[in-house]
């Protein structure tokens, strides 16, 4: 007699990006089993690291659901929960319905394929701009929109910062729940971790909380990046690792963290990638390193990190339609250097066997526009909770896809896609 294998829940990621939310859902025991991302360049990335995954180049607002079920593998099955940050700017004309606005169009379209695709659950997610002020009637109609295409909505949705779920970087998101009408809402995993936590000290802290890790528990152990020569014309190369913090070791190895239930990827141990090297000037070492931990540099205004505290905000930058302009990345807080990329995904949770794209604009880019997969994985969890399915890690190894295609420009990405090079506005010089 066979023992019967649990199925693992089936998830679908729209506005996929790099895979942030991809993996988190994944470490709470969701296959994701297609994502939908318009990008061809970030499309790449997803699939190199998800090549179980099914990704599909395409705007959401002209995705079908019988496309995403044919495209992918999941055919006629059921869709547990979809998944996604849908773009929208929030705002609401007098008189006018904030949904009705083209700007905000995408977001009506995550619900039509969330309805279209008769998915289980969903969750929504966003800045935390949309709670506050006139940003709050938009919501509203978001919520309103969901409860008449079948789906009852948590009302008291929270936003919830990625510090307090293990992640060493401040991070606000909004998370919204939804389930079908007969289906339990999810409840929201409380806080795991904590920014302030000092043993024996206020009251009013979660006795079950640990400590958050710090910016130097992200760090430690990864290679110095500007001892390498190779690193000036390309972004990995094979070296030795040092001692970590148990916060690096298991981005190191994630098979030693008992709550992740993602397919374990191939690792070379030898290999620091997405770590391509920033020249700076002398004076601008100079500068760097007379600033104090915590501070902002007063020329660059980079803020260099405080090695016990935590990271700010990552944040993406602009697109090439709107002038790519990159955010201010912060200043290693012993190296008189801006950080690696390699250093960034550290930062936001990210394995070190994920990879992003080589060059350092997307790269950060895509770490910048993505939900920490620790954060994620706490958001996740719930749906997982509610649907009763026993979680289990799959036994096998999976090897990562094909190394171009971290390198792929947007003509060769397009190419590749089958999509018009214009499919992202190129910035008008």
């Amino acid at each position: 007699m066979h023992t019967r294998v649990p199925r693992r829940l089936v998830g679908v990621d729209l506005f996929a990006g790099a895979g942030g939310m991809s993996l988190g859902f994944e470490q709470a025991g969701i296959d994701v089993a297609a994502a939908v991302e318009f990008d061809p360049i970030h499309c790449g990335v997803h699939e190199f690291n998800f090549p179980n995954c099914s990704v599909i180049c395409k705007s959401v607002a002209e995705i079908t659901a019988s496309e995403i079920r044919s495209q992918s593998r999941i055919g006629d099955a059921d869709v547990d929960v979809v998944f996604g940050g849908a773009p929208c700017q929030g705002f609401s004309m007098m008189g006018k319905r904030a949904l009705d606005d083209p700007r905000n169009s995408l977001v009506k379209h995550f619900v039509r394929v969330v309805a279209d695709l008769k998915a289980r659950y969903f969750v929504f997610e966003n800045v935390k701009g949309l709670t506050i002020g006139a940003h709050k009637r938009f919501l509203d109609e978001i919520m309103r929109e969901f409860a008449g295409n079948g789906y009852n909505v948590v009302q008291e949705y929270r936003v919830l910062n990625a510090a307090e779920y293990g992640v060493p970087q401040v991070r606000h998101r909004l998370f919204l729940y939804g389930a079908k009408k007969g289906l339990p809402l999810p409840v929201y995993k409380a806080p795991t971790h904590s920014p302030a936590y000092r043993r024996g000290a206020a009251a009013n802290i979660d006795l079950f909380r640990v400590k958050t890790p710090s910016v130097w528990d992200a760090l430690n152990g990864l290679p110095e990046a500007d001892q390498f020569e190779e690193l000036l014309e390309r972004d990995w190369v094979r070296t030795r690792f040092g001692a970590s913090s148990e916060y690096a070791s298991i981005l190191r190895d994630p098979s030693t963290d008992p709550a992740d239930y993602s397919t374990h990827r191939e690792l070379d141990g030898t290999l620091l990638s997405s770590s391509m090297r920033t020249v700076h000037t002398e004076l601008s070492k100079s500068r760097f390193k007379n600033t104090k931990h915590g501070e902002t540099e007063p020329v660059s205004h980079f803020l260099k990190l405080d090695p016990a505290g935590l990271c700010n905000t990552l944040r993406a930058g602009t697109a090439s339609d709107r002038g790519a302009f990159t955010s201010p990345r912060p200043i290693h807080p012993f190296s008189p250097r801006c950080i690696t990329v390699r250093e960034a995904a550290r930062l936001h949770s990210y394995p070190d066997w994920f990879r992003f794209h080589v060059t350092k604009w997307h790269g950060f880019r895509q770490i910048g526009n993505s939900v920490p997969p620790l954060l994620a994985r706490a958001a996740a969890t719930p749906i997982v909770e509610c649907l009763s399915v026993p979680v289990r890690k799959p036994d096998h190894v999976l090897p990562l896809s094909r190394p171009e295609l971290l390198s792929m420009d947007m003509t060769a990405a397009s190419k590749y896609y089958g999509v018009p090079f214009e499919t992202i506005p190129q910035r008008n010089r």
